[in-house]
């Protein structure tokens, strides 16, 4: 049985503007224990789909599912198997970081919880916190407060929203290595990112969106050896030749240009030079989960409006 199951969900919104869909007959399933990545660009339905699987929305159609519960007509069970970390910083000022956990212990009926809270206190670099006034936290605190909030009934599928957006590299630190332990104890664990190079470093298999549909789901290893297996980037303050803009990935004055092997590197160097532009800070690297991205993305858009095709290497 999957930890999580989406089934043809489809959600469409009604705009002063007309009707928007954000969800197009999405299907995907999360095996248990996975580190399971949704990526995608803003806009393309990762938040809607956890809304609809917390709860705090209603698909238009399909059938979503946390181990084996349907999240509308088994909604109790559903909310209990979640623990769900928003982008949003949601607190109630009136409460110190220590008493906000014990309520949303209350509110899962978990009594007796005194030493899992000290314990999240401590793994989350709140424990020095734990009296103090949640309106007194600063920003990064208070997402500390939060990702212990959605632990803190223990809940066996994690879903994580953006939770290292904006936050120091600390936190950063701090939250993986217990969210990677919690992991490997056999917790499931969806995350959505915009920090690439996080999903692939934790992800073992990753489902990418756009416009409100699956245009890539596979095993992360798969997806990687899907692109170039080098990536040729300098800085320059000229302008590539057309050819090669074409196919550039262009940042500021770093540039990043696709290449299969020696040969093509070889190639690339060889029409810089003739086209005279001259390049500084040069390096040959490997693609990375950000070149795929790129990648997909780019070539959804081309396919807009067919079904896309999608390859699925199958749980770890």
């Amino acid at each position: 049985m999957p930890a999580v199951c989406f089934e043809h969900v489809s959600k469409t919104y009604r705009t002063p503007r007309g009707e928007f869909q954000a969800l197009d007959d999405v299907s995907l399933e999360i095996e248990a224990g996975e580190f399971f990545g949704l990526l995608g660009p803003n806009g393309a339905g990762k938040t809607t789909l956890i809304s609809i699987l917390a709860g705090l929305g209603r698909a238009n159609s399909g059938r979503v599912t946390v181990r084996g519960h349907d999240v509308v007509s088994d909604y109790a069970a559903a909310r209990k198997s979640l623990g769900i970390v928003p982008q949003e910083l949601v607190f109630d000022p009136f409460f110190s970081v220590r008493e906000t956990l014990r309520i949303q212990s209350g509110y899962f009926g978990v009594k007796g919880n005194e030493a899992w809270i000290d314990e999240l206190l401590e793994s989350l670099g709140l424990a020095d916190k734990a009296n103090d006034n949640m309106r007194q936290l600063s920003g990064g605190m208070k997402r500390r407060v939060l990702v212990a909030q959605a632990l803190v009934h223990r809940p066996p599928v994690i879903v994580l929203d953006e939770p290292t957006a904006g936050v120091d590299v600390e936190l950063r630190q701090t939250l993986w290595a217990f969210i990677a332990r919690l992991n490997r104890e056999g917790h499931t664990v969806l995350l959505t990112t915009h920090y690439l190079e996080e999903a692939e470093a934790l992800c073992g298999r990753i489902a990418m969106l756009k416009g409100g549909r699956v245009v890539a789901l596979d095993r992360t290893a798969n997806l990687l050896a899907t692109t170039a297996h080098q990536m040729l980037q300098f800085k320059t303050d000229q302008p590539l030749p057309p050819a090669l803009a074409a196919l550039a990935r262009i940042t500021g004055r770093t540039v990043q240009l696709p290449a299969h092997g020696a040969a093509e590197v070889e190639a690339l160097l060889a029409a810089l030079r003739e086209a005279g532009v001259a390049v500084e800070d040069l390096e040959i690297g490997r693609a990375d989960l950000e070149d795929v991205f790129v990648e997909i993305m780019q070539g959804a858009g081309r396919t807009e409006g067919r079904a896309p095709a999608l390859t699925d290497g199958g749980a770890p």
